[in-house]
């Protein structure tokens, strides 16, 4: 099996050891948009930038240039880019032949100068647009890439409309440590994987606060009702979110000393502005870019959603991080359900 995984970040990285770690009938090659990184890690067989200490397996190659020769001779196509550079991958394999599944989770933004009214969208839907013809899905659920790269235990979900995507990438990376599930709930699948970026930065900054245990399992219960009820807006299964896409990846990211979001919120509480905290991290922070549209789309659908609120109107300024919090316990009381 040819496994192509473009994008050499950490997850997509993680993601291509996994997959080569497999045995001698895999065969992965890891593209990488810069040509002075793609030579390094093929030199060094690591990718010491993201992933200090991991080894690439022997059936692990790094190139980079012109991708489509390899996607044409492959067997899969994972995409792993952020969310800004998915519609333009996804418009240059729209004629792919094989499946095509990405990993990166949020909302797309908004462009500007869009009209009133205009919404991002997940990834399923942008696909949608520009490659309807494609074969596609999606691979996420909870899991830090560093923990992937070293082979510690591990469960995703495949998710698709297309019963050959998901089977395709239970083939490609079940085995070992990691497990993946399939499921046909992609919208749900990429609601959960948007929305606890989000709840992440307000658990955060509940930590950052030192506001207890208390209160970090209140933000984490009521963000993933936050998160349901949008979902189920949106046509997802209420089921979905009881999963490891749902609960299961809102827990690691919320709580895991490894989540770039909850560093967000941590670094917010210190008194730390966005633009120190985001450029503090090295990474991308996905939840800093799809808060704005995922509170945009629940208002559109007239869904309430206080803690996604309360966190956009810190990331824009309006409220410190001590009046978020006294923004959220100061609410009217209600029925839990």
């Amino acid at each position: 099996m040819k496994i192509v995984v473009i994008g050499a970040g950490a997850w997509g990285t993680a993601l291509a050891i996994s997959a080569a770690a497999h045995g001698e009938d895999r065969s992965v090659v890891l593209w990488a948009r810069d040509a002075a990184q793609a030579q390094a890690m093929q030199a060094e067989r690591a990718n010491s930038r993201y992933l200090q200490g991991v080894r690439f397996p022997a059936a692990l190659a790094v190139v980079h240039g012109d991708v489509m020769g390899h996607v044409h001779a492959a067997d899969l196509v994972v995409l792993g880019t952020p969310m800004a550079a998915l519609r333009e991958w996804l418009g240059r394999l729209k004629d792919c032949a094989v499946p095509v599944a990405w990993l990166c989770k949020g909302f797309e933004a908004v462009p500007p100068g869009a009209p009133a009214g205009a919404y991002g969208l997940m990834a399923h839907e942008i696909c949608q647009q520009v490659a309807p013809g494609l074969r596609s899905g999606v691979l996420s659920g909870p899991s830090f890439a560093a923990e992937v790269a070293r082979q510690q235990p591990t469960a995703l979900v495949a998710a698709s409309q297309h019963a050959q995507v998901t089977e395709q990438l239970v083939t490609a990376f079940h085995g070992g440590a990691l497990r993946v599930y399939a499921n046909s709930d992609i919208v749900g699948v990429e609601v959960g994987g948007a929305v606890k970026n989000v709840l992440a930065i307000a658990t955060g900054l509940c930590d950052g606060l030192q506001l207890g245990l208390n209160a970090r399992a209140a933000l984490v219960t009521r963000g993933l009702a936050e998160m349901t009820r949008l979902g189920v807006a949106l046509g997802a299964r209420t089921e979905t979110f009881m999963g490891l896409s749902g609960l299961g990846d809102l827990v690691l990211t919320a709580t895991g000393d490894l989540s770039r979001n909850r560093k967000v919120g941590l670094l917010l509480a210190q008194g730390r502005t966005l633009e120190q905290a985001v450029a503090s991290l090295g990474h991308v922070a996905e939840g800093v870019y799809s808060a704005r549209t995922v509170l945009a789309r629940a208002r559109l659908l007239q869904v309430e959603m206080p803690i996604a609120e309360t966190v956009v109107d810190l990331l824009d300024g309006r409220i410190t991080a001590a009046q978020a919090v006294e923004h959220l316990m100061g609410r009217d009381p209600k029925p839990e359900s």
